[in-house]
Formats: C-alpha cells, sequence, structure tokens
C-alpha cells in the first residue's frame, strides 16, 4: 500500500518595508557609505566651502569680515610677493618632480634586480620618506649653515676647491636651488618604491620576447617596461606634484620664505598672511588661488590612465 502525499506549499510570511528596504542594493551601498562621506563632510568639505568663503571676505583674526567680492585676489594680482610666490611654487614643483622621477625611477629599475641584501637596501630607502619632515629640515638647516656647512667643509677645508664657505640659504636663487635639492631628497623613496611596485607587474615573460626579437636594453625599456609603467606612472606623478605644490613643512622650516621673501610657496605665503599676519581672508585667497593647478594635475592623471584604457582596448566610457 503507497501513500501518496501531497507537497504542500508552505507559507511564505510577509516581509515588512524595511526588510524589503535592507535588501534593496542601492540603500545598502549608501548607508555602507555614509560614514565616510560624514567624515568627507566635516573635515573636508566644509574647511574648503569656508576657505572659499574666506577668500571673499575681508576677515581677520579676531574680527569677523564682510564680503567684498574679488578684491582680495585684484590685489594678490598686483602683489610682487604674491606673484614671486606663483613663480617660486611652479619652478619648485616642476624641477623637484623631474628630478624625484628621473632618480625614483633608476633606483627603482636598479632594486629590480637581483642585489645581495635586496630587503634591507629597500628598507633603507623609505628612511628619508618615514623621517618627520621637521627633523629632515633641520637636517638640512645643518647642511646649509654658512658657518657650519659640511658640504662647505668638504669643498673647503678637504677638497680646497673654494676659499670660502657658501652661504646657500642667504641669496635668493642658491636658496630655491637648495629648496628643491632638500625635496628631492624626501621624496625620491616615495616615487621609488612605488615604481618599484609596478615593475614587479611585469611579466618576464615581455621582456624574454622582446629579447628573442633582437631589442636591446633600451628598447626593452621604451617599449615593455615604461608602457605597463603608465598607470602607475600617471598616479604617482600626480601624487608627487600634489605633495610638491602644497609643500609646507620644509620650506617653511629652512627658509621661513625668506631671504626677503624670495623662497616663498603659495602655501607658506598663504600661512603667513593668514595666521601670523592675521589677513584670514587674503590668506585664504592664496590658498583657493592655488586649486586651479590641483585640478589640472588631478585631470592630468585621469586623462593619462584614460589613454592607458583605450591602448588596452577596454571601454573608456
Amino acid at each position: 500500500m503507497t501513500i501518496a502525499a501531497e507537497a504542500r506549499p508552505v507559507p511564505q510570511l510577509s516581509q515588512s518595508w524595511l526588510v524589503r528596504l535592507f535588501d534593496y542594493k542601492p540603500f545598502l551601498i549608501f548607508i555602507c557609505l555614509l560614514p565616510a562621506m560624514g567624515l568627507l563632510l566635516v573635515f573636508l568639505s566644509y574647511p574648503l566651502g569656508l576657505g572659499i568663503w574666506l577668500a571673499f571676505t575681508d576677515t581677520r583674526i579676531g574680527r569677523g569680515g564682510y564680503f567684498i567680492g574679488f578684491e582680495n585676489f585684484e590685489s594678490l594680482w598686483h602683489d610682487p610677493v604674491f606673484i614671486t610666490s606663483v613663480w617660486n611654487t611652479l619652478l619648485y614643483t616642476g624641477v623637484a618632480t623631474v628630478g624625484k622621477f628621473a632618480l625614483g625611477l633608476w633606483l627603482a629599475l636598479l632594486l629590480n634586480n637581483h642585489l645581495p641584501f635586496k630587503s634591507l637596501l629597500r628598507a633603507l630607502i623609505l628612511v628619508p620618506w618615514i623621517v618627520p619632515t621637521v627633523l629632515s629640515a633641520i637636517a638640512f638647516w645643518w647642511i646649509y649653515d654658512p658657518q657650519f656647512s659640511i658640504i662647505s667643509y668638504i669643498l673647503v677645508d678637504v677638497l680646497g676647491w673654494r676659499d670660502t664657505y657658501i652661504d646657500f640659504l642667504g641669496s635668493p636663487w642658491p636658496a630655491r636651488w637648495s629648496l628643491i635639492a632638500a625635496n628631492i631628497w624626501r621624496g625620491i623613496p616615495f616615487v621609488a618604491i612605488s615604481l618599484l611596485a609596478g615593475l614587479q607587474t611585469i611579466s618576464p615573460a615581455l621582456y624574454e620576447a622582446a629579447m628573442l626579437d633582437g631589442a636591446n636594453a633600451w628598447q626593452r625599456f621604451r617599449h615593455v617596461t615604461l608602457p605597463m609603467l603608465m598607470p602607475i606612472l600617471a598616479v604617482v606623478l600626480t601624487f608627487s606634484v600634489l605633495f610638491t605644490f602644497t609643500d609646507f613643512q620644509l620650506v617653511y622650516a629652512i627658509t621661513r620664505g625668506g631671504p626677503i621673501n624670495s623662497t616663498h610657496l603659495m602655501a607658506t605665503l598663504a600661512f603667513q598672511r593668514g595666521i601670523p599676519g592675521g589677513q584670514l581672508g587674503e590668506g585664504a585667497a592664496i590658498a583657493v588661488a592655488m586649486i586651479p593647478f590641483l585640478v589640472l594635475a588631478t585631470l592630468f592623471s585621469y586623462f593619462a590612465l584614460a589613454r592607458r584604457k583605450w591602448q588596452q582596448g577596454e571601454d573608456n566610457d
């Protein structure tokens, strides 16, 4: 005797609107991003908006200001110290970025080879980047000191190439080049380690195929290494430009904008006018004037990456 059991459907509990809401994927994404959005709003969007507002006012420390339109920017346009700071910032950023990338790429290619104590060397290279900026500035301040400079000591007392010590920070152009050299020394580890990570992702089979085709070292670098590094090169270049363009600690700790305001960058001048000078509106205007340059650097990174995707045949939308 067989008993035929009919399968009865199990009644489903009706889901509440709250359960259905949490099953909605866009809502879950919004909830997960809400803490990060709140932090960005408090610590990024609000200070940025406040700075832009102050740039259009005559606010001073201890006194509220009024909206004055573009008067701060018009006065900066005729301010020779501000024009000098813009020129110094562009020179500082351009020369230091080229120097850091040239030496950082060379160091990354060197460390990508099989060397003894390779791990130890990679760790030691990070020391200039790990050391606090102020300590690095103090060390360079001693290196550039007109009386106790180790460079002048070597050139004068050891090698006998000069008769007097060099005053690195006493004249405008020597001070500018001294700051650029200090920035290059401090920024090389970031570029080198980042590019070394990119070199590790390149397959050795590509180099073997190029060697079989008769490519020499320069051709392998030009047609294999450089194209494969383009995505990370664009990102590292953008961050390097942003870090260098907005550099404040190194310059302010070594020269404080001297001698005679000749080494001021836009960041140091904005601080000097806004905080010690008490002119918050003018200092904010100088800081806001930096935004177009930073936007251009970011757009460069985006279009460089987009061009790389197009080369690989991917969708570029």
